[in-house]
């Protein structure tokens, strides 16, 4: 009996020892590296390198220039304590690429053309999941990207659809690419935009990888009088996003999805541990007690940002994504949805201490996820100097006045409806913009030079920020929706908001659009259970000229979620200019 016992407890311990060494091999695979170890504020902010895409002419009148920017695999430090990671980033070499790529700085009316060339090996660095929507080449080999100018208003051929993608070297190419080097004209509005890949179903790891940077289009002749700060001092982007770290260093994505069964990997929403600022987690940048101009770029992949200053500093709002206010707005917070642009003047004279730290306190996912932690409740912190001095900076009472939405001009009212689709166990699987699949045939097909109504009827428990190529909008109404569950059952079935009444149920209370928002916008924050009222202008705003391109010309545009685990699967839709 005791050999049998012996035997037995000999066969426990064993069980138990496996168990240990399993438990900690996949610990050691995944071994993530608590944010509480990297104490925050050690790194200075960086400013990205800059890249001018126009050169003076010896007359003085600048010309085009072109430009060849790479994506390569290098190693960056996001923090001073953390190992190397690997990414992917853009530049012009591999030596000067950076995580987030420069910032390439355009004039209006001076043509910029970037031939954007992939250097990038034949495997990922995260996992992707070929049960969706993805750009797959032929042999298998290589990574499909494509670059796409957010806020630009180009050609189609230059857009950077998600079938226009290609791997290293152009040896295999998307079913909709055109041409190696992409003509950005620069003649809209003076504004922020900035640029990331796009490649189908790849979109949210390839800029998880690092492929995101800063474009700006300057008007000096518009807003040189303004006197708003300027200059490489005071004057910078803030490139935002959120990245989880493995104890090497590398970018931590759970590489199993929420439905396995289903798809094996694709997760509805990434978050992040650490925020990362211009390539820096939780950096510090010191200033004068002056006037300071942040461009503030939300770069993350689902994360959004409730940002204020700790010390009580307010936002003084100049522009919102790739045009300027009429007049500034001031705010104590404001809240930037991915992809979203901010473009907020701060002055840090009127700080009563000598630190400010910019913080978050958008709920993740938004609206009604979990409230943030010290960790990801932290953006950045500023160190005042102590000595007062001259500002020559102003923030004048009027910015740039555009055209106000004109209803009566709206050529055709559509209903764009969003939906979330889920498993047996509740989670979801995926999510279609009016019922449809990226791939089934164009609906959304507007007249070049007309403007048009968009009700966005969101149906999911999500905010969506909708970013629509080409088009700029202005939001109208965000009207709730009442008896909710009853329309969604109707609208699931019938997939048609005229035949299910939205009149009866689109007459809610209504939600004020803020201030700051009025404005003319390329993406907005779609709230869940709401219908909200735009007008998209498939025009100019600052001029009667017509697009110096063909607008209706292949592979034609899209509009889709910028939450970009949503967009990769697949909440993206089609749309095509027509004549």
């Amino acid at each position: 009996m005791a050999v049998v016992e012996r035997v037995l407890f000999l066969y426990l311990m064993f069980l138990a020892a496996a168990r240990v060494m399993i438990s900690s091999a996949a610990r050691t695979e995944e071994r993530l590296i608590s944010p509480s170890q990297l104490e925050m504020f050690v790194d200075e902010l960086p400013d990205m390198p800059k890249i001018k895409c126009f050169e003076d002419a010896a007359n003085g009148a600048p010309k085009p220039k072109k430009l060849k920017i790479g994506m390569f695999k290098k190693k960056w430090k996001f923090h001073r304590d953390l190992p190397p990671t690997p990414v992917y980033a853009y530049g012009t070499s591999k030596h000067t690429a950076t995580v987030p790529g420069p910032t390439i700085e355009a004039l209006h009316g001076i043509d910029t053309y970037v031939t954007w060339q992939n250097h990038l090996p034949s495997k990922h660095i995260l996992p992707w999941d070929p049960t969706i929507p993805t750009a797959t080449p032929r042999k298998k080999k290589g990574i499909p990207t494509v670059v796409h100018l957010h806020g630009g208003i180009d050609e189609p051929e230059s857009d950077g659809n998600s079938n226009s993608w290609f791997t290293a070297g152009f040896k295999e190419k998307g079913p909709t690419w055109t041409k190696k080097t992409y003509h950005y004209h620069n003649m809209q509005q003076p504004g922020n935009l900035w640029y990331h890949d796009h490649a189908m179903g790849l979109t949210r790891i390839n800029l998880l990888a690092g492929l995101v940077g800063a474009y700006i289009v300057r008007h000096h002749d518009v807003e040189t009088p303004l006197r708003l700060p300027s200059g490489d001092e005071f004057d910078r982007p803030l490139v935002v996003f959120d990245r989880s770290f493995r104890t090497d260093g590398s970018i931590y994505m759970n590489s199993t999805g929420n439905n396995p069964s289903i798809h094996p990997q694709w997760q509805p929403e990434y978050f992040g541990d650490a925020i990362i600022v211009n390539g820096k987690a939780w950096p510090r940048m010191t200033v004068r007690r002056r006037k300071y101009r942040f461009r503030i770029i939300n770069a993350s992949n689902a994360r959004f940002y409730r940002f204020f200053f700790t010390n009580g500093l307010r936002f003084v709002h100049v522009a919102a994504d790739s045009v300027y206010l009429g007049r500034p707005v001031v705010t104590n917070e404001t809240l930037l949805a991915p992809s979203e642009i901010a473009d907020v003047v701060i002055d840090f004279s009127e700080s009563k201490s000598d630190v400010a730290i910019l913080a978050n306190d958008a709920p993740y996912p938004y609206p009604s996820g979990d409230p943030v932690n010290d960790a990801n409740g932290k953006v950045m912190k500023f160190i005042i100097k102590k000595n007062h001095e001259l500002d020559t900076w102003r923030v004048p009472e009027k910015l740039i006045k555009y055209p106000s939405p004109d209803l009566s001009s709206a050529s055709r009212t559509r209903y764009i409806a969003l939906y979330e689709y889920t498993s047996d166990i509740d989670e979801p699987t995926h999510l279609f913009i009016n019922g449809k699949s990226y791939e089934e045939p164009v609906t959304e097909t507007p007249k070049a030079g007309t403007s048009e109504v968009w009700n966005v009827i969101n149906l999911t428990e999500d905010n969506h920020p909708l970013h629509i190529h080409l088009g700029l909008f202005v939001v109208l109404d965000q009207r709730e929706l009442v008896k909710l569950e009853d329309f969604k059952a109707c609208m699931t079935k019938y997939n048609d908001a005229i035949k299910c009444h939205i009149s009866k149920y689109a007459r809610g209370k209504k939600l004020e659009v803020s201030e700051h928002e009025k404005g003319w916008k390329n993406v907005y924050k779609m709230t869940p259970g709401y219908v909200t009222k735009i007008l998209v202008r498939f025009s100019y705003i600052h001029s009667n000229a017509s697009y110096p391109f063909d607008p209706t010309a292949e592979p034609g545009y899209v509009y889709h979620c910028h939450v970009l685990d949503h967009e990769d699967n697949v909440m993206m839709r089609p749309l095509k200019l027509i004549k």
